[in-house]
């Protein structure tokens, strides 16, 4: 091959990797074992690191600041009345916030399906939590910067259910904490030809995606190495903290083809696309670009991953606010999906944190002088998940203080049992022993 076309070819292949990374050939293998409860579900990983006391025990400020007032910040998920002082976590232009942001949902989700009011987690950190989502399994030997040991949801579902790459995606707050490795195992009988479409819409479409790929252009090899090189140092700097190396895979010529309009769009929009009309703190961008993913993919499985929760560690209002706007996050996505034809009345979400948070605070304090959190006692091992879609019973509580139903690690049984494989996934021996469908645990 000539120089030029290997340069040509090279610079192609390379911004493809980048803006859909994961994309691989379809095909059925085995059967489904399972009657579908839904033909789409999606994840929401409420990550952050979520105290249990703010978000299902709605005690606001009384069990964190001993200021006794209690109230719901989460409107669109939760029932219950909100605060009525020191309103710090809405919006209204300035610092105060002391404007709740408006219920996008007329009935809660919790009206409409089920909650497990307080369900176990494994781990007391992030990776680990969100692992312990994704694998069905709690190894506490996983490290990070690390594939997954065990297979994820993502390739139980392209194995056993014959999924194509471009029905199965993973939509990340970001490129750090090894947030791109999640998307497919280093088990031998899985792995990356199962995996799925990773995401990181703050990246691929901010101001540096905007500058570098958006219009996709091959560069002559000559005249125009610089931009060439301008490429080559975005994409190395934005993963150079995965750690590693990450496998690049390619779609089928018919995938290609929607990807890449797919992404044309997008940058066309210029940000204008279905998120959250409320002032953003990154979570929100996230959530309207996984939106599109499922009005242009249709997705069988999505799962999107939340963070901006984790201002807890240092701005304890900054985590209410975080809180409140996540809330409203799974609120827009529930009524997103309710308006895509093919989504709506036939999926199911799923909503749970990946850790909780200490009981006592640490030393730092806040604009309020409010006291902060972090993540490593026992009462990190409490947190909520809920379920909401077909086939799911509405306005029902399992579980509450003191009576843990659930752990985290049965996300991945629960999404496999929807799908109509549950019997793969238990019988496979790589999940934890006591995670199992949330459906038996009703």
């Amino acid at each position: 091959m000539k120089r030029r076309g290997f340069i040509k070819k090279a610079a192609a292949a390379t911004t493809g990797a980048f803006l859909a990374p994961y994309i691989l050939p379809s095909g059925r293998l085995f059967a489904a074992t399972g009657a579908q409860l839904a033909q789409h579900v999606v994840m929401v990983m409420f990550a952050g690191g979520v105290r249990q006391q703010e978000s299902v025990d709605q005690t606001y400020l009384d069990q964190s600041q001993g200021i006794p007032i209690q109230g719901n910040i989460m409107s669109n998920m939760l029932d219950g009345a909100a605060p009525t002082q020191k309103i710090v976590y809405g919006t209204d232009g300035n610092l105060a916030g002391d404007t709740p942001i408006p219920a996008i949902l007329s009935s809660t989700i919790q009206q409409q399906g089920t909650l497990f009011r307080e369900v176990r987690s494994s781990h007391a950190g992030h990776y680990g939590g969100m692992n312990a989502l994704l694998q069905g399994n709690t190894i506490f030997s996983q490290g990070l910067r690390q594939k997954p040991l065990n297979p994820t949801i993502f390739e139980y579902t392209r194995r056993h259910l014959g999924t194509p790459a471009s029905k199965t995606w993973f939509v990340g707050n970001g490129i750090g904490n090894s947030t791109p490795l999640m998307n497919y195992s280093q088990h031998a009988d899985y792995g990356a030809t199962y995996g799925a479409n990773f995401l990181a819409p703050d990246i691929t479409f901010g101001s540096q995606g905007q500058e570098h790929l958006s219009n996709a252009k091959i560069y002559h090899p000559e005249e125009e190495l610089d931009p060439i090189y301008q490429m080559k140092y975005f994409l190395d700097n934005n993963f150079e903290n995965v750690g590693g190396t990450i496998e690049t895979i390619y779609n089928t010529e018919e995938e290609k083809q929607s990807i890449k309009l797919f992404m044309r769009e997008m940058y066309n929009l210029g940000g204008n696309i279905a998120k959250p009309p409320v002032s953003d703190n990154g979570d929100l961008s996230t959530v309207g670009y996984a939106v599109e993913v499922m009005k242009w993919f249709k997705p069988t499985l999505t799962v999107v991953n939340l963070g901006a929760v984790d201002a807890c560690h240092s701005d304890y209002t900054g985590y209410l606010k975080a809180l409140h706007r996540a809330d409203h996050a799974v609120g827009h996505i529930w009524n997103q999906i309710n308006q895509i034809p093919e989504m709506a009345n036939n999926t199911i979400m799923l909503v749970t944190p990946e850790c909780g948070r200490n009981l006592d605070s640490n030393p730092i304090k806040d604009e309020n002088d409010w006291r902060a959190f972090d993540h490593s006692d026992a009462n990190t091992q409490r947190v909520f998940t809920q379920m909401v879609g077909p086939n799911v019973p509405s306005n029902l509580v399992r579980g509450g203080i003191g009576n843990q139903i659930g752990e985290t690690a049965d996300n991945c049984p629960t999404i496999a049992e929807i799908l109509g494989f549950k019997d793969d996934v238990t019988s496979s021996g790589l999940i934890s022993s006591t995670a199992q469908s949330l459906f038996d645990r009703i």
